[in-house]
């Protein structure tokens, strides 16, 4: 759908669902234009946000939090620590997995992309749409139904 066929059309026609999905992939584009500079992409940054939330996570547990696969969150994490972003070490209580932490420089990196994100943001909030605070909350309580929906399916 172009942008005038966007701005042409009904709201109450749109699933809540799309549009949702269209302000992600948006934020996903706009990320990852800004992120160039640094060499990395917001699925990387979407990484490092999860290891600074508790550093010494095995990549099964990056991966999940993350919702991609094993291999995708290997080939992410070797790259970011290419760039010098995180280390990996052995994990000794599971030989298999490796525990990721940050570097000092991925925590430059990430506290830098916030920036981004933030600007993002605004763009998006400014003018009276609605409250983003109220916006956050709402999607919280959507978010939070949405997965004790899918618990009581399973």
């Amino acid at each position: 759908m172009s942008l005038e066929e966007l701005k042409q059309t009904d709201a109450s026609s749109l699933p809540i669902s799309k549009l949702i999905i269209m302000i992600a992939r948006g934020q996903t584009t706009y990320l990852n234009h800004k992120l160039n500079d640094w060499g990395i992409n917001s699925t990387q940054l979407h990484l490092l946000f999860e290891i600074s939330h508790q550093n010494d996570l095995n990549q099964e547990k990056i991966s999940t939090r993350c919702n991609i696969n094993k291999g995708a969150a290997a080939r992410s994490i070797r790259k970011l620590e290419e760039k010098g972003l995180v280390t990996r070490k052995i994990d000794d209580d599971n030989r298999r997995q490796n525990k990721v932490s940050l570097t000092e420089e991925g925590q430059k990196t990430l506290d830098a992309s916030i920036h981004y994100l933030k600007t993002f943001e605004e763009e998006v909030f400014s003018g009276d749409i609605i409250e983003k605070s109220e916006m956050q909350k709402a999607l919280k309580d959507m978010v939070i139904r949405t997965i004790e929906l899918n618990q009581r399916e399973e």
